[in-house]
């Protein structure tokens, strides 16, 4: 790692200043400009103390790196995206696992609360899948609720979605979407850290996730956001960036929609759609160099294929289920209420239902509608 004088790189540079816990990108600046660079900056800075503690061990990051295929791109590597550039306060490195390249694609954000409404878990998902299916990169958080969903509607489209997680990429949170960011990457897509091997996620982690979330995407859409969120945060961080701000409407009298109405009362983009967002953003985009994105698209069946065949019919007890089940939900002892079948007859019909993709379910023990093809 050490270059032929047994000096410090500019890019091992970087990730050592980024260990420490009193240098961010601004006071990097400063001390390359009175140095001359930032492997100078480092041969004469005298706090050489991780948060820990302890001497900083930059060689141990780039020797974690390897052992757990992670890349760690710099500001002075050419992966590195440059809308990160372009912000004063930019990480000074990243840590990808997956395609890099894709932090440089045009994508789109979207956003929300992790407590989320099944209309909210819809929406956010239909959105996702319909901008990765027009070629966009769909950027999130890697939360529970509206973040989770939105990696899966890009999923769900074969298309490329990119994580950003509020910690180490050792110390991977939540461990519930554990799972989640194998599959990204595993289907062509990334997660990414600005936080070295070992950072826990805190109070401070969070905010800095945002701004990065904000800072990689054109535009940003909130789909669900409570008042004093990290959605607002990272709304408010791609407000400053002149980055395209969006807000899905919801119900006026639902707590999860109020961040997302009082968005659209101070000028956020009204968008139901992955239509209305690409709308929204493509005429701010040049047309040139692939800043556009093309869409996806997807073979046309062969004439000679047979088609599928209609879905059976409901027997007369399913039936009874569907007349009681809406998009909504609705809970499995109001099911057995209304149907006058047994308990464990409309929990066999309700699984049965399920495994014909006639129904889903949801946390507290209800019974939905599937989403709308």
């Amino acid at each position: 790692m050490m270059n032929q004088e047994g000096k410090i790189s500019e890019r091992e540079a970087f990730v050592a200043f980024n260990l420490t816990d009193k240098v961010g990108s601004v006071k990097l600046a400063e001390l390359v400009a009175a140095a001359g660079s930032a492997s100078a900056a480092w041969e004469t800075y005298p706090f050489k103390v991780a948060r820990s503690g302890g001497e900083i061990d930059w060689k141990r990051e780039f020797s974690l790196a390897k052992r757990y295929g992670v890349e760690i791109v710099t500001p002075v590597d050419a992966a590195y995206p440059p809308q990160l550039l372009e912000q004063p306060s930019h990480p000074l490195a990243l840590y990808v696992k997956g395609d890099a390249s894709l932090l440089s694609s045009p994508s789109v954000a979207i956003v929300g609360t992790r407590r989320a409404t099944p209309y909210g878990l819809d929406q956010s998902f239909k959105i996702a899948k319909g901008l990765a299916e027009e070629g966009w990169v769909v950027v999130s958080g890697l939360a529970l609720g509206i973040d989770a969903e939105s990696h899966r509607g890009a999923l769900a489209a074969e298309g490329k979605t990119v994580g950003v997680i509020g910690s180490g990429l050792d110390e991977f949170y939540p461990e519930e979407n554990r799972a989640l960011a194998r599959e990204i990457v595993e289907k062509g897509g990334a997660v990414v850290s600005e936080f070295p091997f070992g950072r826990s996620p805190d109070t401070q982690t969070f905010p800095q996730r945002n701004h990065t979330v904000a800072a990689l995407a054109r535009g940003v859409v909130a789909i669900e956001a409570p008042f004093k969120s990290g959605t607002l945060i990272t709304t408010s961080c791609a407000a400053d960036m002149g980055r395209v701000v969006m807000a899905l409407p919801g119900r006026v009298d639902s707590r999860s929609s109020a961040g997302c109405l009082q968005l659209i009362r101070d000028g956020a983009r009204l968008v139901r759609t992955a239509a209305d967002v690409i709308g929204e953003i493509s005429p701010l985009l040049p047309a040139a160099d692939g800043a556009v994105p093309k869409p996806k698209r997807r073979p046309r069946a062969a004439a000679t294929e047979k088609k599928h065949a209609p879905p059976p019919p409901f027997s007369v007890e399913e039936s009874m289920i569907m007349r009681e089940v809406d998009a909504e939900g609705v809970q499995m002892d109001v099911l057995i209420r209304r149907t006058g079948l047994p308990a464990e007859k409309v929990n066999a019909l309700c699984m049965a239902l399920r495994l014909k993709g006639r129904v889903r379910f949801f946390p507290g023990n209800r019974v939905a509608l599937p989403r709308a093809p």
